[in-house]
């Protein structure tokens, strides 16, 4: 069980695997006003940097669960170098399905609400983790515009306009699941560029190193086609947030 290597050719070079910047994310740790010692479950945590920074910075405490032993080993080796291993703890497994042992003050899954088969099942099953009054983070893209034609949809790694929400339609649709929306930190052009941009220097310099890699043509034809399809349709029309919700 594990991510396919594509995966982590490109972001091999990434502490955040989302569109957020490391500044978004230590906004984000201080517009929460996270107690010390609230306790965290982290789904799909990736490489650990929400619990790792937070664990520092707020004296938090949590668990990662993850599907990728290459974005764990990461974790693990960033808990150590922020000296917060005693305090954070990471899974390897699939984060579909999983609670959390004991109720924690915050539960997230930022960026990967496929484990839920969607928003509302993400926000279902992290719900099944959290403790009376405690708090959801869900990062989920939405259309910053409205995409014109076939070729801006897919340009977005979209299967169709209906894949993803307005904001204003994310944020009402958070209302009609039982949530309040208490705070939200967005990803800009500028975090968008730094996501994607940091994978094709990873997809190069991977490509210079394993030219007779069965992955090099694929990897190759992405890194032919990838920076033209982002600066031509991802940042231009597609939005990213993380919002914090707590039960109405």
């Amino acid at each position: 069980m594990d991510l396919p290597r594509t995966f982590t050719i490109r972001e091999s070079g990434h502490r955040v695997h989302n569109p957020f910047t490391e500044e978004d994310l230590a906004t984000l740790g201080r517009a929460l006003r996270l107690e010390p010692g609230t306790p965290i479950l982290d789904l799909a945590c990736g490489s650990g940097e929400l619990l790792c920074t937070w664990a520092r910075d707020h004296g938090v405490t949590g668990t990662g669960v993850d599907i990728s032993t290459v974005f764990l080993a990461a974790a693990h080796a960033r808990a150590a170098e922020l000296g917060v291993a005693d305090r954070v703890g990471f899974v390897h497994g699939d984060a579909a399905g999983h609670v959390a042992p004991e109720p924690v003050g915050l539960a997230a899954c930022v960026g990967a609400t496929w484990i839920g088969g969607g928003v509302a099942g993400t926000v279902e099953l992290l719900a099944r983790s959290l403790r009376p009054g405690g708090m959801l983070l869900i990062g989920e893209p939405y259309w910053r515009r409205e995409p014109p034609d076939r070729a801006a949809v897919e340009g977005c790694h979209a299967s169709s306009r209906d894949d993803f929400r307005d904001l204003p339609g994310l944020v009402e649709h958070f209302g009609e699941l039982g949530w309040d929306v208490v705070e939200m930190v967005l990803a800009d052009q500028k975090g968008w560029d730094r996501y994607a941009a940091a994978q094709w220097l990873s997809v190069r310099r991977w490509l210079d190193a394993n030219p007779d890699d069965e992955l090099a043509p694929r990897m190759r034809a992405e890194l032919d086609t990838a920076p033209t399809l982002h600066v031509r349709y991802q940042r231009e029309y597609l939005g990213w947030g993380v919002f914090a919700l707590m039960r109405r």
